[in-house]
């Protein structure tokens, strides 16, 4: 979970404990002015998304290798060099597979219609199903089953902390998997401003068209992260409920019921975030048992970790915050 200026993320050891860590964040832009400029706000959030979000996933997959007995793992740790290495690569096969494809396809289809706008279109509708499809096909592995479930967890605990309730499973577990400000509903923004900015482009050269995609991807996340925090904002109207409840619809496929015990993690991860940023919890919170992480120790056999995706460390795109790991919602005034 994310706060104002720190992160906070929870594993469950495989003997049943809860283990949890909190972090600064330290991007170099956090807490600048840059930081809080409209458009360039949106673009930091995501790069301290992708960065923190990358190191603590190999973290957690590091620590449950170790603690399940694989050898060879043992005091696995990125640097900056080789998480950015990692992430570049990421968004390449992103960009191609979600950009760059769609456009290819609908190119090579649409070829002999000379109205471009119906390029545009099956351009879109190919994105879309590309999109759903890959949510459709990552969901049927066990272990992303276990991530959409504690993704699930994570917005329960936002939804009671929202309400004014105490972070207790009883008390979260009321709530729905979906949330408003959830990087799934950002990325359905994506899409959808994608159609309209490369409906503007127009057909042109084939290189034109390739570098226009590529060009505007900063733009159109630029500009999704505001509509998104200004959807959210104003969610009480119906016209705009209405208008974003596309993205509620996709998160049937991006979370799923948690079991107590994640949603016990994801207490502590919410807890222990709110703590980092010297924020009091609400009254009847604090009573899950956890320990301390000791990053600084080299992880060894029996190191605190996760099984299969039981990690809670989230935030979202939108909100007062920003995010971090599955851009999930942030704490309130951060």
């Amino acid at each position: 979970m994310r706060g104002r200026d720190a992160i906070a993320v929870a594993l469950r050891h495989p003997d049943g404990r809860i283990v949890y860590a909190t972090e600064r964040l330290d991007s170099g832009f956090h807490g600048s002015r840059w930081a809080r400029l409209p458009f360039l706000r949106g673009l930091i959030v995501l790069y301290e998304t992708l960065f923190v979000g990358t190191r603590w996933l190999v973290r957690s997959a590091t620590l449950q290798a170790a603690g399940s007995g694989e050898e060879g793992d043992e005091g696995v740790e990125l640097g900056k060099g080789s998480i950015a290495l990692m992430l570049g690569l990421t968004l390449l096969a992103g960009v191609g597979i979600f950009f760059l494809l769609p456009l290819l396809i609908a190119s090579a289809t649409t070829s002999n219609i000379q109205n471009g706008l119906v390029q545009h279109l099956v351009e879109g509708l190919i994105r879309v199903g590309i999109f759903l499809g890959y949510l459709l096909l990552i969901a049927q592995a066990e272990d992303v089953r276990r991530v959409f479930q504690y993704h699930g967890a994570e917005h329960m605990t936002i939804h009671a902390l929202e309400a004014g309730d105490p972070l207790v499973v009883e008390a979260v577990r009321k709530y729905p998997t979906a949330h408003p400000r959830c990087g799934t509903e950002f990325l359905v923004v994506v899409i959808a401003l994608s159609i309209v900015a490369f409906s503007l482009v127009g057909r042109q050269e084939p290189v034109v068209m390739v570098g226009s995609r590529i060009a505007l991807i900063p733009v159109i996340a630029a500009v999704g992260y505001e509509i998104l925090k200004w959807g959210a904002k104003h969610r009480a109207n119906p016209i705009v409920r209405a208008i974003m409840y596309p993205g509620i619809l996709v998160q049937m496929i991006t979370t799923r019921q948690p079991t107590n015990d994640m949603i016990e993690v994801a207490i502590v991860s919410m807890e222990e975030a709110l703590k980092a940023d010297g924020e009091t919890l609400p009254a009847g919170s604090g009573s899950s048992p956890r320990e301390p992480l000791d990053l600084s120790a080299k992880p060894a056999a029996g190191v605190p970790s996760d099984a299969a995706g039981g990690a809670s460390a989230a935030a979202d795109v939108v909100g007062s915050g920003g995010a971090t790991v599955t851009i999930d919602p942030p704490l309130p005034g951060a």
